[in-house]
């Protein structure tokens, strides 16, 4: 039996424990269904959609329940089955969307295996390659929205996407989440719909608390998980944002940051229990 100090171990997907050709190492792997294996529960966190995340999720295999759409949603990490969803109104996905129209962004939004887009670009593409998702030109998205959503995404250049944050968060204060999960990346999710409120309903699901959770991630998005867990470890290839409010700090995701943490992690309670 392994001694390990926490009930559970969170994790961003992407600059977190995907390298950055997108692939999990095999240590990775093997540090995680090892911790399973004791009973630690295991949950990927990821702005992603769930067709997206759930090639990554059935690789690892060990998963008790994973966190998609920056909360928006819950999942069985077996079944793949919602536990949780949460949703805008179609009426505020159009004015979402208009917004982004506003500022001539590329705007797209979600639904089961494919992703809905309202330009042809850079943007597209390299997000399809990204996700794994079907990407499909819709053209005016705001004219195409017409049902609940549980993310919108909008894709520009950095300095663009800086600017238009603070506005979107006033905007939308109160009617929708807004963050960054990189640089290049504006995100609108419904309101309540971040990783560290999703990591406490998944705690309690799973019957602890998130104090017994140790978190790892390296962008906005994941700075909720990161307060929310009873360790938040932010990798050395974050965003700057994030170190005020990190624990501690591990190695890059190139590097298998969240496997050598965790092993160091069981050394250090090995040595202190005289083992």
């Amino acid at each position: 039996m392994i001694r390990f100090p926490y009930k559970a171990v969170a994790f961003d997907l992407d600059d977190t424990l995907l390298r950055d050709d997108l692939s999990i190492s095999d240590k990775t792997i093997s540090v995680l269904r090892g911790l399973a294996s004791e009973g630690i529960h295991i949950i990927p966190a990821s702005g992603r959609s769930m067709m997206s995340m759930k090639p990554f999720v059935d690789q690892l295999n060990c998963s008790s329940l994973y966190i998609s759409c920056n909360g928006s949603e819950l999942r069985d990490g077996i079944t793949h089955q919602p536990l949780q969803s949460l949703q805008f109104t179609a009426e505020l996905g159009r004015e979402i969307a208009a917004f982004g129209k506003q500022y001539g962004c590329y705007t797209q939004t979600y639904g089961g295996e494919y992703c809905f887009f309202n330009q042809v670009s850079r943007w597209s593409e390299q997000y399809a390659a990204a996700s794994r998702l079907k990407g499909v030109f819709v053209g005016d998205l705001e004219s195409y929205i017409q049902e609940p959503r549980s993310k919108i995404l909008m894709m520009d250049d950095q300095d663009k996407i800086a600017d238009m944050l603070q506005e979107a968060q006033d905007q939308f204060a109160g009617r929708a989440s807004v963050t960054c999960s990189k640089p290049w990346f504006l995100e609108f999710n419904p309101i309540g719909a971040d990783k560290g409120t999703a990591l406490d309903t998944a705690s309690k699901q799973l019957g602890f608390t998130p104090a017994q959770v140790i978190a790892f991630g390296d962008g906005l998005n994941d700075l909720p998980m990161l307060k929310m867990a009873g360790l938040g470890v932010m990798m050395a290839n974050g965003q700057p944002g994030l170190r005020a409010i990190a624990d501690d700090v591990c190695r890059s995701n190139e590097e298998d940051g969240i496997a050598q943490y965790l092993i160091e992690l069981m050394e250090e309670n090995l040595y202190d229990s005289g083992k």
